[in-house]
């Protein structure tokens, strides 16, 4: 067995390790203590929050119990110089609540938008890491929903969550303890409500997080198939599918609806439950008053302040189940952003391996076999050298595994079975950050991003000056294009090159791999999307961009490789001959066959 494959299967112990932690305690624990290690770093503005908040939280409970004060013990007295000192007072109170509330809220605004900017790094960091195969089987939609409405969810429960929480509970506890300070037999009347509330709270946050679980599922869905049919919407208009894409989207789009229905549904029995079960506690502590005060057993000021009480007393617990909203859409997403971060099979751990500083002399294929499902082979028992300084061309018809080469030769896909060294090093023992710099691939589907055309052209190179940007340009013959460009280097390049040709599109990427400047250069059907003119264009930038390198051209079109050093012919992941190009035609087997195939005209060798 290969490294290859030990190093595979010791990414999943540390998994099932993961799994066994978190079912070892609460899912929403292990949760919270994830989420914990964002706001830590901001501990100073937390403390000042909470500070702020325990320190404050007696303010609102303090206003009923002045009101009694000012009714019981200067109102009925007529004493009005005792009725001004505890108006001011109650101003004084009011006015310091106002305050505490803008400060906490500036805080805990700063400390959630600060860890939600810690949060959309690592995913962005952490998406960087996974290997290809993860984005083979994770749709993109998807991931742009972590990154984008799953964050945004967590970003309100950061930012107005936690903290606003705890001043809602030490504010429960202040009126509660003033309640029994006034008047315990009223409280108990009020507490009596108690029991039902929190039973119909627990009943409704296990169903809300189940509803918010599925709405957050039908908004990655609906992210996935947009992004695709927008993507794709060429396709969808040239076959005629307008229609049949929209019925399947409309039933995605129905699934997003009955599922955010349920969660309506939930919250239109929860809220006038609880404005049921208030007005109940309200009614039970008038009508006992009332009893009260017939036998003069009770203060106008007392009952007053009762009913402010009453009303301080469910708008906290209102709040909460208002949180509740919040924090379950939270938790979902949180849980669903933390799996991702979590995602580790695949990322190599750079300790221990080595760093390659250079190519010097050979890279060895020595029975090499892959599979994408672990099942279909795509190469098998692959063997070949590849020299220092040599050039090397791969051929074959499509699906025979050309392309799989070089991405099992950049690490983008681990092989099964067999080995690859170069320099004599196992391939699984080198960097892939230090690999990655020596090769340098020229691909057939050119990707260019959001920018100028000159970032693009120093993608690989971003210290690249201007000179040797514009010289690089030159030398490939991309140069003629450009300076016809509105704003030539600094033109706007739209998403994907949308406005350039794929002829274009090429040259750039001949640019950034010559500004790049690797070590080992690979063609991957590098001229296939090119012109008869622009491939000659480009021919003689090939040659000079492969001079002095090592160089892999891969292609169908057997006229780009002719004068390679050696050619390889694949057939179905099996190596079936090799040789030069004048060598291979005179074998007159598989090679030979394709080159009639793409030059009928040269009957000439049918006679050989």
């Amino acid at each position: 067995m290969s490294n290859n494959q030990s190093t595979n299967k010791s990414f999943k112990p540390q998994q099932d390790e993961t799994l066994q932690k978190k079912k070892g305690k609460s899912v929403d624990r292990y949760i919270v203590s994830r989420l914990v290690t964002y706001i830590k770093p901001y501990k100073t503005l937390i403390i000042a929050a909470i500070a702020i908040t325990i320190a404050g939280s007696f303010l609102a409970p303090l206003r009923p119990y002045l009101t009694k004060i000012a009714i019981d013990d200067y109102i009925a007295r007529g004493d009005f110089n005792g009725l001004t000192m505890i108006s001011v007072i109650l101003a004084g109170a009011i006015l310091l609540d106002g305050i505490k509330q803008y400060i906490t809220t500036w805080f805990t605004q700063i400390i959630g938008q600060k860890a939600v900017l810690d949060i959309r790094m690592d995913i962005f960091t952490h998406l960087q890491k996974l290997p290809a195969r993860y984005y083979d089987r994770n749709p993109i939609g998807r991931l742009i929903t972590r990154a984008t409405n799953d964050v945004e969810s967590l970003n309100e429960m950061l930012s107005s969550g936690i903290i606003t929480i705890l001043g809602d509970l030490l504010q429960l506890f202040f009126i509660v303890v003033l309640m029994i300070w006034t008047d315990w037999q009223l409280t108990i009347i009020v507490l009596s409500i108690l029991p039902l509330m929190i039973y119909a709270t627990i009943k409704f946050k296990n169903k809300v997080r189940v509803a918010f679980q599925d709405v957050l599922t039908n908004v990655a869905r609906l992210n996935t198939f947009f992004q695709e049919h927008i993507t794709g919407m060429t396709i969808v208009q040239l076959f005629n599918r307008e229609e049949r894409e929209s019925r399947k989207y409309a039933s995605i789009n129905a699934d997003h609806r009955d599922a955010n229905i349920r969660t309506v549904f939930y919250f239109s029995i929860y809220y006038p439950l609880i404005e049921v079960l208030s007005a109940a506690a309200a009614g039970l502590v008038i009508w006992y008053s009332g009893i009260r005060l017939l036998k003069a057993d009770l203060t106008i000021g007392v009952v007053i302040s009762f009913v402010q009480y009453i009303w301080l007393f469910f708008r906290p617990l209102q709040h909460l189940s208002d949180r509740f909203n919040v924090i379950q859409t939270a938790i979902a997403s949180s849980d669903r952003i933390i799996r991702l971060l979590d995602e580790h099979e695949g990322i190599e751990d750079p300790s221990g391996l080595q760093n390659l500083a250079s190519f010097k002399k050979s890279i060895k294929f020595n029975n090499v076999w892959f599979a994408y499902d672990q099942e279909n082979w795509v190469l098998k028992d692959i063997s070949f050298e590849i020299k220092h300084g040599e050039k090397i061309a791969i051929v074959g018809a499509t699906g025979s595994g050309k392309t799989t080469l070089i991405n099992i030769l950049s690490k983008l896909y681990p092989f099964a079975k067999g080995s690859l060294t170069i320099d004599d090093i196992p391939l699984q023992q080198i960097q892939e950050h230090s690999l990655r710099k020596l090769v340098g691939v020229v691909m057939q589907d050119v990707f260019l991003f959001s920018g100028t055309i000159k970032e693009n052209l120093a993608f690989g190179n971003p210290e690249a000056s201007d000179d040797t940007i514009r010289e690089a340009a030159k030398i490939v013959g991309a140069d003629r294009f450009i300076d016809q460009l509105p704003g030539g280097y600094e033109y706007k390049v739209l998403e994907n090159g949308t406005g350039l040709s794929s002829g274009q599109k090429q040259l750039i990427a001949f640019v950034r791999a010559l500004l790049y400047n690797p070590e080992i250069l690979v063609l991957d059907e590098a001229t296939s999307s090119v012109d008869t003119e622009t491939e000659s264009l480009i021919d003689s930038a090939t040659a000079r961009l492969m001079s002095d390198r090592t160089s892999v051209i891969i292609a169908h079109r057997l006229s780009t490789v002719q004068k390679a050093d050696r050619i390889i012919v694949l057939h179905k992941g099996v190596i079936r001959e090799t040789g030069n190009h004048q060598e291979l035609l005179a074998k007159r087997g598989l090679y030979y066959k394709l080159y009639l195939l793409q030059h009928p005209e040269q009957t000439i060798f049918r006679d050989l």
